[in-house]
């Protein structure tokens, strides 16, 4: 596998770019929508996207980088629609487990694509490790966001430890539910119970 980076939407230069970039991910949710992770292929994704498939590997290395890539765009459009209305809820246990169940129901909603971007991060090795943390921020993002909606400006690093541990948990639950391994009542249950342990107001 490739060391190299995927090429995010702020390093293109031109608009071209980065409608070429933004096609490149369409094509890989339609793909991972209609069959999961085996179903996206460097070659059918080259095709989908109407772009060669040498232009493909510069933008994503590899199959990896583009699938753990689609999921950092998920959370981020996840993390935009949540910054753009209040979070329920009277403590912060309350409005971290809003968003956790929020999103995840948008995951199993969509059992195919889901499945294909969690194997992705499960299999992700040390090359796509900056993919792998822009992930990871967007999801401690969303739960410090959460945690305390008033003062954004002034996360602690206690609030980014618990956010990130929180983040391990929900992950772990969700290649649970891909998995077959809980169902989505249990996995619920789980992160419920994990939240309410770590933020006991």
């Amino acid at each position: 596998m490739s060391s190299a980076n995927s090429l995010a939407a702020e390093d293109l230069g031109s608009a071209a770019q980065r409608d070429r970039r933004k096609r490149i991910l369409d094509a890989t949710y339609q793909l991972a929508r209609d069959g999961g992770f085996d179903a996206v292929q460097m070659r059918a994704v080259a095709d989908r996207a109407e772009v060669a498939l040498g232009t493909l590997y510069r933008y994503f290395p590899s199959k990896i980088h583009l699938l753990v890539s689609a999921l950092g765009r998920t959370f981020e459009q996840s993390e935009a629609a949540l910054r753009g209305r209040p979070v329920p809820g009277d403590t912060q246990a309350d409005r971290v487990i809003y968003v956790l169940k929020k999103t995840t129901r948008g995951l199993q909603g969509d059992p195919h694509l889901t499945e294909a971007l969690t194997r992705a991060f499960m299999f992700a090795d040390a090359s796509v490790a900056a993919e792998i943390h822009d992930v990871g921020m967007l999801m401690t993002s969303m739960l410090t966001h959460a945690m305390d909606p008033e003062r954004d400006d002034e996360v602690t690093d206690e609030d980014v430890a618990i956010a990130r541990v929180i983040g391990d948990v929900w992950l772990s639950a969700l290649v649970a539910w891909v998995t077959g391994r809980s169902t989505a009542a249990e996995t619920a249950q789980h992160m419920e119970t994990a939240v309410r342990l770590l933020l006991r107001d």
